[in-house]
């Protein structure tokens, strides 16, 4: 039987969950989906300078497990730069950080509720 798989945390939905090209030019394709989780080790790693055994810690999960998440979200964001096509944030196994605490236990991050800004 296999192992089930580890729900990774997240400290916070995105505002905005779709992104393309702005020239009219979008390709009548399946769009591209980052998963929030992707969209976290994204937000991690390259907005705030995470390492990524850090980024494993807050995510509660091992840092093999953010390299390869972060190996194909870096390859999906880069598909719709270069490719022009839409990329939307959805969808995964994941939970949100403690609500409504004063400090979240995780990322360390001030009060917030979902769907906050990131």
């Amino acid at each position: 039987m296999a192992r089930p798989r580890k729900r990774r945390r997240v400290c916070g939905l995105p505002n905005v969950k779709a992104f393309g090209p702005l020239n009219g030019n979008i390709k009548d394709e399946v769009p591209i989906i980052l998963s929030v989780e992707e969209f976290e080790v994204i937000r991690f790693i390259d907005l705030e300078g995470l390492e990524q055994e850090q980024c494993a810690e807050r995510m509660d999960v091992a840092r093999s497990t953010i390299q390869r998440m972060y190996t194909e979200a870096k390859k999906k964001v880069a598909d719709s730069i270069v490719n022009g096509k839409v990329l939307r944030i959805e969808g995964g196994d994941y939970i949100l950080c403690e609500i409504d605490r004063e400090q979240c236990p995780s990322c360390g991050r001030g009060r917030h509720r979902h769907g906050d800004s990131i």
